[in-house]
This record gives C-alpha cells, sequence and structure tokens, in this order.
C-alpha cells in the first residue's frame, strides 16, 4: 500500500505519519515471528510475546510512544476507553476503539480513524488482516472516539 498523504499543517495528528510508515508490517508464518510487532508489544503489558498475540492495541502503543505521547500502557484495545479526552464526533487521526462480538464484554479493536463511509468506519491500525493497514468497520461497532490529554484536535 501507499503511505497516506497528510498535510504538515499544526493540526495533523503527527502519529499519523509514523501509523502510516509502518503500513505492510505484518504477521510472519505460522513458526516464525516478526520482531516489528514484537517491538510494539515493548511497550505494554504483554512485553516479550510475539506476533501471535492480539497487537492492536500494541501498535497504537508504540505509535504514540513515537512521538512522545504516554498511551495506555495496554494491550488491551478496550483500555483505550479510559485514556485521553472522548470526542463527540471523530477526526482525522483519533482513536477509535471497537467492540468485538459483544459490546459489553472485554474485547475489541483499536485504531486510528480516516474516515466514515456510509455505515461503516475507516481505520489505519496494526491487527487488521494480519498486518498494519486500512480497513473498515460497522459504524455500529464504534464504542468511543478518544485523543491525547492536553493536544487540541484541530
Amino acid at each position: 500500500m501507499t503511505p497516506l498523504p497528510f498535510a504538515t499543517s499544526a493540526s495533523t495528528a503527527t502519529w499519523m505519519r509514523v501509523a502510516a510508515s509502518e503500513q505492510g508490517v505484518r504477521t510472519a508464518p505460522p513458526g516464525q515471528s516478526n520482531p516489528r510487532i514484537t517491538a510494539y508489544h515493548a511497550g505494554t503489558n504483554i512485553a516479550g510475546y510475539d506476533d501471535k498475540a492480539a497487537w492492536c492495541s500494541s501498535f497504537v502503543n508504540w505509535t504514540l510512544a513515537q512521538v512522545g505521547i504516554p498511551g495506555t500502557g495496554s494491550a488491551l484495545a478496550r483500555s483505550w476507553l479510559d485514556w485521553g479526552q472522548p470526542l463527540d464526533a471523530p477526526v482525522p487521526g483519533c482513536i477509535v476503539v471497537l467492540t468485538r462480538d459483544n459490546p459489553t464484554g472485554w474485547t475489541g479493536h483499536v485504531g486510528f480513524y480516516l474516515r466514515t463511509q456510509g455505515d461503516q468506519v475507516l481505520l489505519l491500525g496494526g491487527n487488521q488482516l494480519d498486518c498494519v493497514c486500512e480497513n473498515s468497520y460497522p459504524l455500529a461497532s464504534v464504542l468511543g472516539y478518544r485523543w491525547p490529554a492536553g493536544v487540541s484536535p484541530g
């Protein structure tokens, strides 16, 4: 995939350049592990795990750390629901937390907001189709939109 073109204005989420530069990083075949994904886990509570552990939240944590923004430190996607500041509506680069299967359960997915297309939300994230890429999800699965505390969303 071609990296996303981001403007250089002050309102641009600086972490999106980092996330876009990681596109194509993917889970290794069985019996192997991608060391880049292990590096994503290093900043979370599952440091040392390989790429067979869910890594969407580890990717978001790692991406933000590259620009000096502390994340949740957790590999759980729903940990982002208590992080930063909530947004009433999404803005490019915000963190989107999704439910998986059960809206009241503990499982989920997390990625960076790109845009809404009809009843789908398009995210740039890790562990999407086993790689860092763009992927769409049902808008109905969104649990929340989050933005770093102390950073203006635009």
